[in-house]
């Protein structure tokens, strides 16, 4: 399900995620049913061949210069890239292949470019950090003076509002190559090999040819999803690769008027589970007129805490129950 969401007057729309489970299938070219098993098994096969190729990817990439490149946002003619990590790595010309032998479509190696593609942006401002760190290396790792601590947060992009935890963390882990190699790395590059590949399928980097969603006409609850999936774990040829229909039940919180992205799937044991991306209309945020104000506060030992607010119209400020 694709298109532009209607929006009325005083609407904006919002994209949100819900969870959902793949409890069967049905191979459309020769009718067998699926169970959830063999549905997460064939699911495993195209999820498996994607971690090689993005693996082979990463590993051939993962350095400062190719990193920093991507994260400038402009290729060598001085054109800006696409949003879409997958395109910004065809223009840049990175490409990746599958397996000796093995047969996969394009829209595969779409999926293995995006995942690759966010992984490496997402790369660069761990090198900013670990590069602000190394550049103002303190004189006892383990205890910063006030002019060291000032030095760091200079030196780190948007360190003055970062915490400290993590910059400390960051100089643990420089401290740790320190003792096992007898000098510094050179960049966060060196400290860190590349990160390991989730077995998962991005189908947002597909298109018709690969994956389709829809909604039922007679309840918008059900929802029916179909895309390719190998027969077997090495496909030799495009015979190899069938449509698979997966019906999903959509939680109560997707409204029924919202527009559906393909999801993402994940392999969790023997389930298949659909991350489903959904935008929906909501009233525009207003910048006065507000009664009900929620609190935030995040940390180390309690990950997120909130609390909810009312104002009254005689001025009082009141709770909304417990927090959370």
């Amino acid at each position: 399900m694709s298109g532009r969401l209607p929006l009325a007057g005083g609407e904006a729309s919002r994209t949100a995620c819900a969870r959902a489970l793949l409890r069967s299938g049905v191979d459309e070219e020769s009718g067998e049913v699926l169970s959830q098993a063999v549905l997460a098994q064939r699911v495993g096969w195209c999820a498996d061949l994607l971690a090689g190729m993005v693996s082979g990817l990463l590993a051939e990439r993962w350095n400062c210069a190719d990193v920093e490149v991507l994260a400038s946002g402009h290729d060598a003619g001085g054109r800006k890239l696409p949003s879409n990590a997958w395109m910004a790595l065809r223009r840049l010309g990175w490409t990746v292949t599958a397996p000796v032998g093995v047969r996969v479509n394009d829209r595969v190696v779409r999926m293995a470019q995006e995942q690759a593609g966010r992984v490496l942006r997402s790369a660069w401002w761990r090198a900013g950090l670990t590069g602000g760190v190394l550049a103002t290396w303190p004189a006892d790792p383990r205890q910063r003076t006030a002019q060291e601590w000032e030095q760091v947060r200079k030196a780190v992009p948007g360190g003055e509002h970062l915490p400290s935890s993590i910059i400390k963390s960051r100089t643990r882990q420089a401290a740790k190559f320190l003792a096992a190699n007898g000098r510094l790395p050179a960049d966060v590059f060196e400290m860190e090999g590349a990160p390991k590949v989730a077995r998962m399928l991005l189908l947002a980097a597909c298109d018709r040819q690969q994956a389709t969603i829809e909604r039922s006409d007679t309840d918008p609850a059900k929802v029916l999803l179909r895309l390719q999936l190998p027969t077997r774990p090495d496909p030799r040829a495009y015979a190899d690769w069938t449509w698979v229909a997966c019906p999903i039940m959509l939680p109560p919180t997707v409204p029924a008027s919202a527009v559906l992205h393909l999801p993402t799937l994940r392999v969790a044991g023997r389930q298949v589970r659909a991350d489903v991306a959904y935008t929906h209309a909501v009233p525009k945020a207003r910048r006065t007129g507000h009664t009900v104000a929620v609190g935030v506060d995040w940390g180390l030992n309690t990950l997120l805490c909130a609390g909810a607010l009312r104002l009254q119209e005689d001025g009082r400020i009141t709770e909304l129950g417990a927090g959370g």
